[in-house]
């Protein structure tokens, strides 16, 4: 049986590589339109392959260090399955790259020569479907690796199995959960900098434009003489879709992981009564995932290969999605039946399991997982498009000014935290309620098992960014522009739903590594005795350390856009100002300045906040012992969902506030349909707008999608270290706590 789940799960990688591989050239093969089209795509492209080799090899070095580290401490299995993630998360965010570089000059092509919204979405999505397939076929294929090489090969699964226990070069314990911590590590580790990096990169330069060109000079949004357009574009593709590829990676390998992490430490600790359901318990997860993606395949397809779409842009996405959540349900209950079908209840029932619901359990804890993320989806969608009342809202006040335009736009965020939480609660507990622990890992994996559908429609929102700005620079007729920005509105609601997705995962998988954590440093057989004591001073003072953390996190990556996006203010006012010609459209302005200006303030810039995130719970570990990183796990895990809703919501919000407004939302009308005022681009109600959305920038594509990774590395690093720290800290030498 488990060689054929596994090839279940083999053939599914196989077909999703397969399909992307043939996406990709299907959109490569387009024509690029015009020269002037062709050269400003190519120098997108040109400082997206720049920027991401120097990130490259700077996060090359810095993984080459904590590989010799994980290999001297944990295990050269841990260290060679670290490797295989850190190349599989950076393979799945340099696909994703060089597949938007290409694909955004034919989608502004084929909206020039058709004027068709529906063949330009097409063009769109095929070039996202690319980066959506690569995620998750990149993702499961080095877990298979892992899974197989180690697991199976090496006979770490043997070992679980048999009660053996190997050791290290130092003489600590070391398992197969282990090897697949180190794997989850390598995503996470990439993850962070793809994100943080690509997030200033984006930001800054966005920022740059839109604050010199829009509010002072009054030019349109990607005007080819604004100096910081082309620096911008790169932005959308380093940031918007490189970082968005390898965060949804890491996320998907960690919701997968949790779940077979924590099934190995529940054999360990005599929870699962016999081989066969711990073998069930570990190829579930991977075998559920293969289904999902399978089934995101067939929904891809539904836009692919429809003949023609309609002018519903929102529609057709969402049926993508829904078809691709469908059958992943469907499946997962065949596959739950069948791999749980033979196991006894009362070991179903055992103490540390729990399965209320027979075989069926895990599915159902899995669909409790997919049904929050869809109706977490829908919450994020009210509150940040701009067909809803609280984004209009935004853009109403936007006609006082600047300063209501933010304050209504943080009311807004901060009111829609409260939804989603409620519905993570539910979830959670239900899940619990369901299958154990081992059920809300379930969730974590449910809720992203048909990722490659969601990252397939995320990826395409920046690159019909970037078709746009390429309209709008080959100063091509406004119509194309009008279908581009159509596309983009879009993008930016389900970037904000996929968003919802990823934190809620997070929380999940947070949930399910916290509990291994626990069993790692820790002789407990039973699970009601698995405690974190909040009244244990060093828990209490962690948890406080670890609220503060996000905070504190979110302030550097706020305070690193600010200072690239300063240097790139300055260099596009110093251009206007000593070059008069760049303005009266006779010079051109100097581009490679801005992009340079964007590549070194990110790489200068993202180093701080990632290795701090890295330190943290290391050095925390080292000097006051388990129970204090434990306690900065609970913190900074509940602080991080709501800073991440937070910063989503809004900065969505404030983005759709401003297109509604250039989209002639506020325009005032008589009676017989006339228009009477303008309020659209160029008014001061459009100009208060922009200021809001400078202000969410940095909230939504740099804070908001690193918080996540945040909660997830720092689960990650603990439980890999957890081994030393718990036996060699300062505190435990002191004999303190």
């Amino acid at each position: 049986m488990e060689n054929l789940l596994i090839i279940i799960a083999g053939v599914a990688i196989i077909l999703a590589i397969a399909y992307a591989v043939f996406n990709y050239f299907c959109v490569k093969k387009l024509e690029e339109g015009t020269e002037k089209m062709g050269d400003i795509a190519g120098a997108i492209r040109i400082g997206a392959n720049a920027f991401i080799k120097y990130e490259y090899k700077l996060v090359a070095i810095i993984g080459s260090v904590i590989a010799v580290v994980v290999l001297v401490v944990i295990s050269w299995q841990a260290a060679i399955a670290f490797v295989i993630g850190a190349v599989m998360s950076a393979s799945a965010g340099w696909v994703g790259m060089k597949i938007a570089t290409y694909s955004n000059v034919r989608v502004t092509n084929t909206a020039r020569q058709s004027k068709d919204l529906g063949k330009t979405l097409k063009v769109a999505f095929k070039g996202g479907s690319v980066m959506g397939l690569c995620v998750a076929g990149f993702a499961l294929l080095g877990i298979v690796f892992v899974y197989c090489i180690f697991g199976l090969a090496n006979g770490q699964i043997a070992d679980i199995a048999n009660g053996v226990h190997q050791k290290n070069f130092i003489g600590l314990e070391t398992s197969f959960t282990m090897t697949l911590s180190g794997y989850a590590l390598g995503c996470s580790i990439i993850a962070m900098f793809n994100r943080v990096g690509g997030g200033i990169y984006t930001k800054a330069a966005d920022m740059g434009a839109d604050l010199v060109g829009k509010t002072e000079a009054h030019i349109p949004e990607d005007d080819p003489r604004n100096p910081a357009t082309i620096a911008d574009n790169v932005g959308d593709n380093v940031g918007d879709v490189a970082g968005l590829g390898s965060d949804l990676l890491e996320s998907y390998v960690g919701a997968i992981l949790s779940a077979i992490i924590l099934a190995g430490e529940l054999f360990m600790h005599s929870m699962i009564p016999d081989t066969a359901l711990l073998q069930s318990m570990l190829l579930f997860p991977l075998v559920f995932a293969g289904c999902g993606l399978l089934a995101c395949i067939i929904g891809i397809s539904y836009i692919v290969l429809k003949p023609r779409l309609s002018k519903n842009v929102h529609m057709e996405l969402n049926i993508a999605t829904w078809i691709a959540a469908g059958l992943t349900v469907a499946a997962g209950c065949v596959v739950s039946y069948f791999m749980f079908r033979n196991a006894s209840p009362e070991h179903l029932t055992a103490n540390g399991i729990g399965f209320k619901a027979g075989a069926f359990s895990p599915w159902l804890a899995a669909v409790c997982g997919i049904a929050a993320g869809i109706v977490i989806g829908v919450i994020s969608e009210y509150y940040t498009s701009y067909d809803y009342k609280p984004t209009k809202k935004i853009s109403k006040a936007s006609k006082e000014g600047p300063a209501l335009t933010v304050t209504q736009g943080l009311a807004n965020g901060m009111i829609s935290c409260m939804l989603p939480v409620v519905v993570l609660v539910v979830a959670i507990y239900g899940s619990y309620a369901l299958a154990g622990m081992y059920g809300i890992a379930c969730a974590a994996f449910g809720m992203l098992s048909f990722v490659a559908a969601t990252v397939s429609v995320d990826t395409y929102g920046p690159i019909s960014d970037n078709a746009g700005g390429i309209a709008e620079m080959s100063e091509l007729d406004p119509e194309v522009r009008e279908i581009t920005d159509k596309l983009d509105s879009v993008g930016n609601t389900t970037a904000a739903i996929g968003k919802g997705f990823a934190i809620g995962s997070a929380a999940f998988a947070a949930l399910s590594l916290m509990t291994s954590y626990l069993f790692a440093f820790s002789d407990i057989n039973l699970i009601e005795n698995l405690i974190l004591n909040m009244m244990n001073p060093l828990v209490l003072c962690g948890a406080l350390c670890g609220a503060a953390l996000p905070f504190f996190f979110s302030g550097l990556l706020i305070e690193a856009v600010a200072k690239a996006a300063r240097k790139m203010v300055e260099e596009v006012r110093r251009q206007f100002r000593e070059i008069p010609g760049i303005l009266e459209g006779t010079e051109k302005p100097d581009y490679k300045t801005c992009i340079s200006i964007s590549s070194q303030g990110a790489l200068k810039e993202m180093r701080v906040p990632c290795i701090f995130c890295i330190l943290f719970p290391l050095v925390t570990g080292f000097i006051f012992g388990p129970y204090f990183v434990g306690g900065v796990l609970i913190g900074a895990t509940v602080t991080a969902i709501m800073l991440a809703l937070f910063c989503g919501n809004a900065g969505g919000a404030w983005d759709n506030a401003k297109k509604y407004i250039e989209a002639g939302g506020l325009n005032e009308k008589d009676e017989n349909g006339n228009e009477v005022e303008n309020v659209g681009k160029g008014s001061p109600a459009h100009d208060a707008a922009v200021v809001g959305d400078t202000v969410g920038d940095p909230l939504k594509d740099t804070v908001g999608p690193s918080l996540d990774i945040l909660i997830k590395i720092m689960s990650t690093i603990s439980l890999v270290a957890v081994v030393v720290f718990s036996q060699w800290n300062v505190f435990g030498a002191l004999g303190i706590g």
